[in-house]
């Protein structure tokens, strides 16, 4: 489990639910929480997650709102983005790594309206960081307070996180976003995205591993089937063992047990024997 840990404390800067530290020193950039607006946010959360099990939309969502930071970026907040809540403004939902999450966005919103002091960052990592504990992985050190960026000219450039494959002229990203990522090989891009958000090579691999937990979509990723015999509908296990069919079909998942975040990422990609309709990408 200790990769797997790694790979969410990176993905989503979120996990423990614990009381918000306020840092004197910024407080134009932190906000003071009330714990009993977090019990209350994390309890609307957890209802949410057992109903839908969306657990892994939230995931994507947390990352992609903090996988914008550039940690070569030195001017004052919210210069370097990071999690900040902008990915809710257009155009930066509208990017094409974020398609299919301004639905992600429109089911917290409750949780926004019924706890205003909350800001939406922290109610995106919030629902990252439950919905991997609930689908029985680890807990990360949490902190809250994050202030949201207020409107669409915070949000961060297209183009800083990472190709799923190379594109028609056979590289990976581009010149967009704060530097470029254009590589002709997967590693080179993925080190020029995640070294640009102060991330190591080990960090890299670790992040690779939330990949456990969720499905590709075709018109999302631009990857994935219409639908596989693990996402047709049928009965899929749960953490505690359990199953359910509470889940809207379709989709590529990498692993059989979709909803459970384990290790199974690791052991299914380097396995030749693993079922042809689970996804394996470059």
């Amino acid at each position: 489990m200790k990769i797997a840990a790694a790979a969410l404390l990176l993905a989503a800067s979120a996990n423990a639910f614990t009381a918000p530290r306020v840092h004197n020193s910024r407080t134009a950039t932190s906000l003071s929480v009330a714990q009993a607006d977090l019990d209350g946010a994390q309890g609307m959360i957890d209802d949410i997650l057992k109903t839908k099990n969306c657990g892994p939309v939230f995931v994507r969502l947390a990352w992609h709102d903090s996988g914008t930071h550039d940690c070569n970026i030195k001017e004052e907040w919210p210069a370097s983005g990071g999690a900040i809540g902008s990915i809710r403004f257009d155009p930066e939902i509208n990017h094409g790594a974020n398609a299919g999450l301004a639905g992600a966005v429109k089911i917290l919103e409750p949780v926004k309206e019924k706890y205003p002091e909350v800001s939406y960052a922290d109610i995106f990592q919030m629902a990252s960081a439950r919905g991997i504990e609930l689908a029985g992985g680890p807990k990360i050190d949490m902190k809250y307070g994050r202030v949201d960026a207020t409107g669409p000219e915070m949000c961060s450039p297209e183009g800083n996180l990472p190709d799923a494959e190379a594109g028609p002229e056979g590289k990976f990203g581009g010149a967009g976003g704060t530097a470029s990522t254009e590589d002709e090989s997967a590693a080179g891009h993925l080190r020029k995205v995640f070294h640009r958000m102060g991330l190591d090579d080990e960090a890299i691999v670790a992040l690779s591993g939330a990949h456990t937990f969720g499905r590709a979509y075709a018109d999302r990723s631009g990857l994935g089937a219409e639908k596989t015999k693990f996402t047709d509908g049928s009965a899929t296990k749960l953490a505690d063992g359990s199953e359910t069919t509470s889940y809207t079909p379709g989709g590529s998942p990498w692993v059989e047990n979709w909803l459970v975040f384990d290790n199974s990422y690791f052991t299914t990609i380097t396995d030749e024997s693993t079922d042809e309709e689970l996804l394996k990408l470059t």
